[in-house]
Parts: C-alpha cells; sequence; structure tokens
C-alpha cells in the first residue's frame, strides 16, 4: 500500500497540481464527494444528479450522446452487492428494504431503476401515480421498448424520486447519493473485472513464452496500474465526465467518443465468444462422448455443447431484471480462487506428477504471451464506473492498486503451478489438463462451465443496448429488440465454431483491443486532454507506453492471426 502512495506522486505532486489540472472549474469529479452521506454504504453507479452537469447553466453534453446506455449498463456488470451481506450493504440499507431487488439496485437513478425492475413483457398497467398526461406517457412507455431498455431522453422529475434518493447539495455541488462504494467494494469490484477467464490461459502463455515471460505479466501489472490512474486524472480535469467514452469525447470529440465505444464493445463481444468457446470445451471433457445424430447429419461434443450453451443464455439476454444474474456473476472473485485452489490441490495434495519440461526464454511465443497477458488487465473499460462509484475517489489509486495486485498474484500463481505441473503439454484452458477422475478437477472444471453461463448476458448487455439505441423510435419494440438481441448471440455462436481456438482467440483480443483499452489509448487521451499542465517525463513516459503498446499490438495481432489461420490449413 505505500508503494501506491509513493507511485502516486510520481503522477500527481501535490493536491494543488490537482486543482491546477482542472478547466473551467472541477464538478463532481473531486474529494469534496467525501463529504456526502456516510449513513449508506450501497456500491452501484455513482451517476450525478441530472447527468452530471445539473449545476449552473452548462449541463453536460457527454452523457446525452451515443452510447448513452453505457454508464448503467456497465455499473449493472460490475458493481452489484448483497443486501444480506454486513461488509457489501449497510445496516441502514438492509433496514430501508428486505427488496433484493432494491437493494441491488440501490445506487441506480430512479429512472434506471424502474425500468430495470420491469417485467420481461411488456404491461398496460399503470401504477396510477401522478397526472393523466403521466399515465399516458407510462402507457404509451409500456409499448415501446426504448422505455424498458434504454435511458429515458427526459430526466425524471425530482419530485418523484424518494426522499433519500435525492441529491445532496454541497456547496455549490449536487452530490448523488450513488457515490457510496467503499474501499472494500471497490476492490472486489476491480478483482472481479479483472479475474475474468484469463487466468484459465496463464499456464499457456508461460509456455508459449518461457518462465521469463511471466516479467511481462509484472510489467503489464504496473502499466496497468498508472494507466488506471491517468483515467482518473482525466475525469477529474473536466465537469461530466464518468465513463471512458465520455474521456474519449473529452480529448477527441465525438469521432473519440464513437471509436473508444467501438473497441470497448468489440472487447465484450469477444467476451462472450471465449465463453462459449469455454464451455464447449469443458463439457465436452466432461462428456467426450455426447453427440448429436439427425439424419446422416451428426454435431460432435464441441458443437452440440456451444449450441447448448447458446440456446441456455438467449433467454438471459432478454431478461429486464438482471439483478439475481448480477449478483450471482459478482461471485467471479470466489469462483477464480476456487478454480485456483483446486489447480494448487491437485498438485501439491494428490500428487500429480511434475513435469521437468519449458524453457526459460521462448521468443518465438513471446507475441502470444504478450497478448495472453494483456488479455488479463483488460478492466480499464471498467475503472472509470469504479472511480465514479466511490465515496473516498482519493483511494482510487490504493484500490487499483490493491485489486491488480491481488489479480496478478493468482494470475501468476496459475500460471507457474499449471506449467510446472503440465509443461509443454499445457492446453490453452488449465482445467482442460485436469485429471478427470479426481474431485478437485471436477469442482474446478463445473466452477469453470457455471460461471460463463451467469456472466454472458451482463456482457452482452451493454452492446447491446447501444445498438438498440441507434434503431428509430418506431423500430423499438420488444419484438425487435428480442430479435436484436437473438441476432448477436447467435453471431457468437456463429464465431465462436468458426474459430474454435481459445488460447489464439484471447491472445487476438488481448493483443488488438486490451493494448488499445489499456494501455495506448489512457496515454493518448491524458495527453489531449491535460496537455497544458503535464510535465516533461510524464510526456516522455506515456509517448514510450504508446509506442510499446503499438509495438505490442501490431507483432501479437500478426502472430495472432498467422497461428489461426495455420491451425486451418
Amino acid at each position: 500500500m505505500n508503494n501506491s502512495v509513493s507511485d502516486r506522486s510520481f503522477i500527481i505532486d501535490s493536491d494543488e497540481e490537482d486543482d491546477a489540472a482542472v478547466e473551467d472549474g472541477k464538478g463532481g469529479g473531486g474529494d469534496e464527494s467525501d463529504n456526502g452521506s456516510d449513513s449508506s454504504s450501497s456500491c452501484g453507479s455513482a451517476r450525478v444528479a441530472g447527468g452530471g452537469g445539473g449545476r449552473g447553466s452548462q449541463p453536460s453534453s457527454y452523457t446525452q450522446q451515443w452510447p448513452q446506455s453505457y454508464r448503467q449498463s456497465i455499473d449493472m456488470y460490475s458493481s452489484v452487492q448483497s443486501p444480506n451481506l454486513s461488509f457489501l450493504g449497510s445496516p441502514t440499507l438492509s433496514r430501508l428494504s428486505n427488496s433484493f431487488l432494491t437493494a441491488s439496485f440501490r445506487g441506480k437513478p430512479p429512472e434506471i431503476i424502474s425500468g430495470l425492475i420491469k417485467p420481461l413483457l411488456p404491461t398496460t398497467t399503470t401504477d396510477g401515480v401522478g397526472d393523466e398526461g403521466d399515465r399516458q406517457q407510462h402507457h404509451e412507455g409500456a409499448r415501446k421498448s426504448s422505455q424498458y431498455l434504454l435511458p429515458p431522453r427526459r430526466p425524471s422529475s425530482l419530485q418523484k424520486i424518494p426522499e433519500d434518493q435525492k441529491p445532496l447539495v454541497v456547496g455549490h455541488h449536487e452530490v448523488g447519493p450513488y457515490r457510496q462504494c467503499t474501499y472494500t467494494q471497490g476492490v472486489m469490484n476491480g478483482v472481479n473485472v479483472l479475474c475474468g477467464v484469463g487466468i484459465l490461459s496463464t499456464p499457456y502463455a508461460v509456455k508459449q513464452g518461457g518462465w521469463l515471460g511471466l516479467v511481462i505479466l509484472a510489467l503489464m501489472a504496473v502499466l496497468a496500474w498508472y494507466t488506471g490512474i491517468l483515467l482518473k486524472r482525466c475525469l477529474d480535469s473536466k465537469e461530466g465526465l464518468e465513463t471512458y467514452p465520455d474521456i474519449g469525447h473529452a480529448a477527441f470529440g465525438t469521432t473519440g467518443r464513437i471509436v473508444i465505444s467501438i473497441i470497448l464493445y468489440m472487447e465484450l463481444y469477444a467476451c462472450c465468444i471465449e465463453y462459449l468457446i469455454l464451455e464447449s470445451d469443458n463439457l465436452s471433457k466432461l462428456f467426450p462422448n455426447a453427440h448429436l445424430t439427425i439424419g446422416t447429419f451428426t454435431l460432435n461434443a464441441h458443437v452440440l455443447f456451444a449450441i447448448l450453451t447458446t440456446l441456455i443464455v438467449m433467454p438471459t439476454t432478454w431478461l429486464r431484471d438482471l439483478s439475481c444474474l448480477s449478483f450471482i456473476s459478482a461471485g467471479g472473485v470466489i469462483a477464480s480462487i476456487v478454480i485456483v485452489a483446486c489447480l494448487f490441490w491437485v498438485g501439491l495434495v494428490d500428487h500429480i506428477e511434475a513435469k521437468d519440461e519449458g524453457t526459460a526464454l521462448n521468443l518465438p511465443g513471446i507475441p502470444i504471451a504478450i497478448g495472453l497477458y494483456g488479455y488479463c488487465y483488460s478492466g480499464h473499460g471498467v475503472f472509470p464506473n469504479i472511480y465514479s462509484s466511490m465515496k473516498k475517489r482519493s483511494q482510487f489509486p490504493a484500490v487499483i492498486f490493491t485489486c491488480i495486485a491481488l489479480s496478478t498474484i493468482l494470475f501468476a500463481g496459475a500460471a507457474i503451478m499449471g506449467y510446472i505441473m503440465f509443461g509443454e503439454s499445457t492446453e490453452s484452458q488449465f482445467t482442460l489438463n485436469l485429471p478427470s477422475n479426481l474431485v478437485a478437477s471436477k469442482i474446478a472444471v463445473w466452477t469453470t462451465v457455471t460461471n460463463p453461463i451467469t456472466k454472458y448476458a451482463l456482457t452482452m448487455t451493454p452492446l447491446a443496448l447501444s445498438m438498440e439505441e441507434l434503431l428509430p423510435p418506431n423500430r423499438q419494440t420488444y419484438s425487435n429488440i428480442v430479435m436484436l438481441r437473438s441476432a448477436l448471440v447467435l453471431s457468437s455462436l456463429i464465431v465462436a465454431l468458426s474459430v474454435p481456438f481459445f488460447g489464439l482467440v484471447m491472445s487476438l483480443v488481448g493483443s488488438f483491443l486490451t493494448m488499445f483499452v489499456a494501455y495506448i489509448l489512457p496515454c493518448a487521451c491524458f495527453l489531449a486532454i491535460l496537455r497544458r499542465t503535464v510535465t516533461w517525463y510524464q510526456v516522455l513516459l506515456c509517448v514510450f507506453i504508446i509506442v510499446v503498446g503499438l509495438c505490442c499490438a501490431g507483432v501479437g495481432t500478426y502472430s495472432s492471426l498467422s497461428k489461426i489461420i495455420q491451425n486451418y490449413k
């Protein structure tokens, strides 16, 4: 923790420098948020009342442009807490409501809450609240899917917001009650985002790059922390910035917002493809003889389980209430720990014979290893949301340092133990190497299989919402949106069946997308937004990271695509 404090001074020399970096007055991003209400510690969306721009005559222009749904959809994906566990929710929250829905979306803006808890099928009943115009508007919203799936065009009146959810006024700034995420909750959200399916391929990354390739993992961890702090500086620099697309807008205008949004959504879409490949590989390991014969056409285990998984997750993408899924998927931290613990159990307790194979450095495989290690730190699309949701924003550097450090320990532990055990026979997912007759192996595989099913809909929803925003209002019907989401799911199945190479697809995503999201774009945005206040050594370091990131992206993308083409041949 002391290291994080000392390293921070390399970026932010003093509080006065922070103040100097703010242009035209800093709103909603400073430490004055610490003066907010301490009575509730629910951790959800940190959206400032009125979209972050309700102060004075300058409304936020960032949240009014595509994608408007990014904030809420990513919060739902990453910031959900249990109402029953004291360390994730306060006693005050428990007293306010015993409803899981209310507690899960305690941090969401009221209009988003009302949209998320509506049933799957449209209903024409009204709630009897408000005048005749309100009821008519509610009736129209019941017929249009945009009222269910997208943020409303107009903010709701504060008169309809419950008293405990009205914004607090601190000085001249409105501070929403949504900024209630504690240090522990921030760390848990960060680890949950980072420790995904990437941990399964870390032994394979060592196989590709050799033992010295682990230095790349450590270097990427340090740079990921640094670029995470750069995103914080960008958010603090201007009023109304809340998300990564907002940062891109402030740095490079509408073009920057659109490009960054597309890259982020491509990354989420690629994660959904990886989920299907993972399910197919691991379920076919559990049931290798499974097949389906239809006339003269036979589906093998891999194809069969990919299709079955798609049929299971598709209805979950139609749901309006994803609170249960988001609560279950928040156990990703526990799932990662269980999987790594099972790996160590198999190696140390069940005494699987260790392989003494492997090399110190394998230069031809370094580009693949770079992509795999880079994929492990693909959490920067969520870091701004975590920062915006914190009660004490000054703790953010320590939060990011802690969650990256904990994640790196898990990555390195799995990489070292897995490669020691399996050597050059290491598969792209170490669960495929575990002996199927051991109890620990079965626990690891079933944990691996269960987790993506709960995360698929949450990962696909941000992309689906962004595409629904682009539909004409008269086309935003329930049936059209179900078809759109179903088409997205089916397209991910087609890609997963066409490119069923888990490790190579992960390396491609890590090289082509994560390098931009986690390393290149944070530095570029930082230099563009704060160009008047950055020091010469910050410029040099950012330029160095950009150059290294571009080289890694180019070499890694080329190597991954070459390997995929070779596998086809």
